[in-house]
């Protein structure tokens, strides 16, 4: 379990395919960093494999890779980082899975204020988990729902603060990135969609 509060921007040091999945070894500033250990890589839990110092490995297998966009990860890629929660920390964005729901793409980044508004096209499913002011995790950060503008676009606002402590403020139009919905909106819409719309 995570927060979407991202504690550090790591880069990929190599990006390899092993075993029928793919291979990550990622530079870090976290120290400690043992084997077994769960770390949200662009907001996709991932268990470490190897451990230097500096860097460790995760190993991305082939139904991540079917969900995700690692596939096309190279070297020189940042990436957002987050360990796993431990109990008693302050949960100060919201409650982040690290099960990645789809790939959405950036449609639209403008400024408003001292605010980036991006607008993002979403799986049908992190659509239908999605209301205004609710939550939504987006390469692993936690974000609150500006808006919904459009059928299967949610509008997110990023702050300064956010552009600058995580790789958000890369992200262009075209650009691919890894969406979780809400947890408590998922269980809400499969019990909704398994009812057929009845309450």
């Amino acid at each position: 379990m995570f927060t979407g509060l991202i504690a550090a921007i790591g880069s990929v040091e190599t990006a390899r395919d092993h075993d029928g999945g793919r291979r990550l070894t990622i530079a870090s500033p976290f120290g400690k960093v043992v084997p077994g250990e769960s770390i949200a890589v662009d907001g996709a839990c991932l268990t470490v494999v190897e451990a230097t110092a500096g860097a460790f490995t995760v190993q991305v297998v082939a139904t991540s890779l079917g969900r995700t966009g690692f596939g096309a990860y190279q070297a020189g890629r940042r990436v957002n980082l987050e360990r796993a929660l431990q109990a008693g920390d302050r949960l100060g964005g919201h409650l982040v899975q690290g099960h990645v729901d789809g790939v959405g793409v950036v449609e639209q980044v403008r400024t408003e204020g001292d605010a980036r508004l991006v607008d993002l096209r979403v799986p049908g499913a992190v659509f239908r988990a999605s209301v205004p002011l609710g939550s939504i995790a987006v390469d692993g950060v936690s974000l609150t729902v500006n808006a919904l503008p459009a059928e299967e676009i949610v509008q997110v606002s990023l702050i300064p603060f956010t552009l600058q402590h995580t790789t958000l403020g890369d992200r262009a139009p075209g650009d691919r990135v890894h969406l979780e919905g809400d947890a408590i909106g998922k269980y809400v819409a499969e019990w909704m969609s398994r009812r057929g719309g009845q309450t």
